[in-house]
């Protein structure tokens, strides 16, 4: 697993070609089951939850794992970066950590008389953060920038970070100790948010057996390089979304916000990452189209998060999530018209 050179050059980074050829489809649903076998070597029996994991990474998007502590939210983000060869940094948030301890700081050199800029974690492919919302809405505000047009700016200066770039982070329920609620702004640049749930009793049975010695982690060797990952994101780009399936997420979207029961619908960039989620997921399911079920089955993790409920009785899990939300986003989808599509066309 590469990590992120010391020396970083001033105005540039480390960015994949753009003109990444999209893989044959044999190839991509070979190194995509490789990936998911990977994962699943040490998160067991939580395949939807893996799936997603790896729906948001190839659609270059950021993924929100929320859940109590202990279930292995932190396993699943250090697996899915131990499966791809390429940087990954991890940021322990705590509540004295600073905005600088992410982005980086500029360092007066004493030999060179000029100011130097030393990269944070954040200049990495896979940025794994941890307990997210134990850091300062003001710590965590300095994620805002380079989750949404991957860069960051320091001192006046913009840096552009590499490609592919995705954010795994990882919270707790904010009725835990310590915790601060994430800002709007902040979620709804999340792709997805997912929740681990308790294992089953066989699967944290053989927990028991297979860690007593050593961490799963360790075996996990890297599935697919860089170029290759940029190959794969390519080739869900090419997946096609027909007008009425476009339609389709955007009459979705308009529902939640004219929903009585909702006091925030889904922002115009969530009806984006909802397409965008769909395509990876086709190509993921062997189809170069989008179909309405790929729009249904991802329209809790990708919308979820985002909304808030009026009054109280949607302060589930901090005002913005939980099966409130949840309810409200079926019935929203089962009151929406599915349209009739053939490969994708009507």
């Amino acid at each position: 697993m590469n990590s992120f050179p010391a020396k970083f050059e001033r105005g540039h980074a480390d960015v994949a070609l753009a003109s990444a050829l999209p893989m044959p489809e044999d190839e991509f649903l070979g190194a995509a089951h490789q990936i998911l076998a990977a994962i699943e070597t040490v998160i067991d029996g939580k395949r939807e939850a893996v799936e997603i994991a790896l729906t948001v990474l190839l659609a270059e998007g950021h993924l929100l794992i929320e859940d109590v502590p202990g279930v292995g939210k932190t396993m699943l983000a250090r697996a899915l970066a131990r499966s791809v060869d390429c940087s990954v940094s991890r940021i322990q948030f705590t509540p004295d950590l600073l905005p600088s301890d992410i982005t980086g700081v500029s360092v007066f050199n004493q030999s060179d008389r000029e100011f130097e800029f030393k990269p944070g974690p954040v200049f990495a492919n896979i940025v794994i953060g941890d307990e997210i919302n134990r850091a300062s809405p003001k710590t965590q505000s300095a994620l805002l920038e380079s989750m949404e047009e991957r860069q960051v700016t320091v001192d006046g200066k913009t840096y552009e970070l590499a490609r592919p770039f995705t954010v795994v982070a990882t919270q707790n329920p904010i009725e835990m100790e310590g915790t601060y609620a994430l800002p709007e702004a902040q979620r709804d640049r999340f792709m997805a948010r997912i929740s681990m749930g308790y294992p089953d009793p066989a699967a944290e049975l053989a927990m028991l057996r297979t860690r007593a010695t050593s961490s799963p982690l360790d075996a996990i060797s890297p599935v697919v390089g860089n170029a290759e990952l940029e190959s794969m994101i390519a080739t869900t780009r090419n997946v096609f979304a027909s007008p009425v399936i476009e339609q389709y997420a955007v009459s979705i979207s308009q529902a939640t916000r004219r929903d009585p029961d909702l006091r925030l619908g889904a922002s115009p960039r969530a009806t984006l990452q909802l397409v965008r989620a769909a395509k990876t997921r086709a190509a993921l399911d062997g189809r170069a189209f989008v179909l309405p079920d790929d729009i249904i089955a991802l329209a809790i993790p990708v919308l979820g998060h985002r909304l808030i409920a009026a009054g109280r009785a949607g302060a589930t899990i901090g005002g913005y999530s939980g099966a409130t939300v949840a309810q409200i986003i079926t019935r929203i989808v089962a009151d929406t018209p599915v349209p009739l599509t053939s490969r994708g066309v009507l």
